[in-house]
């Protein structure tokens, strides 16, 4: 990734370079041949025009060596203050590694060493012209370094402007911290160890932590998803050179037991750390979820983001089969959930549980043995959330929720999943007798959701398991289910009315499994006689 966003910028600047070059010697030999040939033909000496440009008087050349030196010391005075000014405004508003990284880099110490040469080759030359001797070479070659700072001013600067963009800073960061943090090559100080590694890996992942924060303070959006983008990419990449690193990396040493997040962790939770291997994992979230936590308070729609990224995380280790790191990718979810519930955000809870089913969805695609024990977890967690919220009022998070639980229900009946009726029995503990009327809206949405699977069981000649939810609900006063019904069928849009991540309406259902859901809604004898014609659609 750095190599594409470096390869680039050098290709334009050269290619810049190499333009101002050509044309400045295309104009001076077609001003000086017109001088030599037209205007002065008669009046020089012989040897021809280049001869004549290289003929330098003593004299001469000590007045102009002088002023020479003096442009080129001036051309450094102007590279260093510019220089100076954007990587210190670039560091103070991203992180101030921008500015280690930009005096690391080779293009801009070789530019800057080449202008701190050209301007003591300039001062030195001066001093050894002569009355009676002239070092032509050393003059040319003078004149051509003077030349060539001169030339190269705008190519730097489009170069250093380039290099200190945002997005290009913040995938470098990444990079080089996984970079630095799993090669066990000694080309770079400070990383003889695995704990210089470490060091190394925490600063990395603070730094893009810290870019993404200070974003959001100053509502810069592009520049908070490009850092969370950075931190997910490292995640995941570090998945795949993971089993390559020696002990010793996973070991919690001194290094990480003195760093601000580790340092509240008790002895145990450290421990369990290094045991499972994780410890980089639950830095790297643990940066998320603090881009997350200062997200839900400046830019909500970006929580959304962080969700996103640590939903990819889950999923890369399922790839990997590290059960470890998908266990504490779920803890961070339940923590997003947490928190959006504390804040009482309901668009946030809403995009999580989205991000969240999402991520159950491919532990039942992967069909392996321990990936169903997981989702069996996660939808336990679905059903304490869901409570939760229905306990705050937060009556629409409890409707979403009932609604994933009833994706993931249809999804594992589809896949012929062993986990399938574990989470039935799941979603039917989600509701509970109302105390209230707005527990009792809330808790309509989750008998909806119970409707939906329902009719999604018969029309697929799984009567057993639609009984069990027709069991579940026969408790139900007639009214409400009646209400219940009349609602789902009078649905006759798939795409809901507002722009949402999801897309389609919760309630609506195809006519086939609208005409389930009135052969399940006629099991109950107090509705049959009231229940309405099938509509026309």
């Amino acid at each position: 990734m750095p190599a594409m966003s470096v390869s680039r910028p050098r290709s334009r600047s050269l290619v810049t370079l190499g333009f101002f070059a050509a044309f400045a010697v295309a104009a001076f030999s077609a001003v000086w041949l017109f001088d030599y040939f037209v205007l002065d033909s008669g009046h020089h000496a012989g040897g021809g025009p280049f001869r004549q440009l290289i003929d330098y008087d003593a004299e001469t050349m000590q007045n102009a060596l002088g002023s020479l030196s003096q442009v080129i010391a001036a051309v450094l005075g102007i590279a260093i203050t510019v220089v100076a000014i954007v990587v210190q405004l670039a560091a103070t508003r991203y992180t101030s590694r921008v500015a280690e990284m930009f005096f690391r880099d080779r293009i801009n110490l070789a530019v800057m060493g080449f202008f701190v040469v050209a301007c003591l080759e300039a001062l030195w030359v001066s001093l050894t012209v002569r009355k009676d001797y002239v070092p032509t070479a050393t003059i040319t070659a003078t004149v051509i370094m003077a030349s060539g700072s001169l030339l190269g001013l705008v190519p730097y600067f489009a170069y250093v402007f380039d290099f200190l963009d945002p997005e290009k800073v913040i995938a470098r960061i990444g990079a080089e911290t996984l970079e630095r943090a799993t090669s066990r090559k000694q080309t770079r100080a400070g990383a003889a160890t695995a704990a210089d590694r470490q060091t190394q890996a925490l600063g990395g992942l603070a730094n893009l932590a810290d870019i993404a924060v200070n974003a959001l303070g100053q509502k810069d959006k592009v520049i908070a998803t490009d850092a969370s983008a950075a931190l997910r990419l490292l995640l995941v990449q570090y998945q795949t050179r993971k089993g390559g690193l020696d002990a010793d990396w996973f070991k919690i040493g001194e290094t990480l037991r003195e760093d601000p997040d580790f340092v509240a962790l008790a002895a145990d939770s450290l421990d369990d750390l290094a045991t499972r291997r994780t410890w980089l994992e639950w830095k790297g979230l643990r940066q998320l979820r603090e881009v997350f936590g200062a997200a839900l308070s400046t830019m909500p729609e970006m929580a959304h983001v962080v969700a996103i990224d640590t939903r990819y995380v889950g999923e890369a280790a399922l790839a990997a089969s590290d059960r470890e790191v998908l266990t504490l990718t779920v803890k961070f979810m339940n923590t997003y959930l947490r928190a959006a519930l504390n804040a009482r955000d309901v668009r946030t809870a809403y995009n999580v549980l989205n991000q969240y089913r999402q991520l159950a969805e491919s532990l039942l695609a992967a069909r392996g043995a321990w990936p169903q024990a997981v989702l069996v977890e996660i939808a336990g967690h679905f059903k304490y959330y869901a409570r939760l919220a229905h306990g705050i009022g937060l009556a629409f998070v409890t409707e979403t929720a009932a609604y994933d639980m009833c994706a993931l229900c249809e999804m594992a009946s589809a896949l012929e999943a062993q986990c399938h009726d574990r989470l039935l029995g799941v979603f039917l503990e989600i509701d509970r007798e109302p105390e209230t009327h707005a527990e009792e809206l809330a808790l309509r949405g989750v008998r909806k959701a119970q409707a939906k699977l329902a009719s999604y069981y018969l029309l697929h000649d799984q009567e057993a398991r639609a009984r069990r939810i027709y069991d579940d609900m026969a408790s139900e006063a007639p009214e409400r289910l009646r209400s219940i019904r009349d609602e789902m069928l009078a649905i006759t849009s798939k795409d809901f009315w507002e722009v949402v991540d999801r897309g389609t309406n919760f309630d609506y259902l195809s006519d086939e499994r609208k005409a389930k859901l009135r052969d399940f809604f006629a099991g109950f004898k107090s509705l049959t006689a009231s229940a309405p014609a099938p509509a026309a659609e």
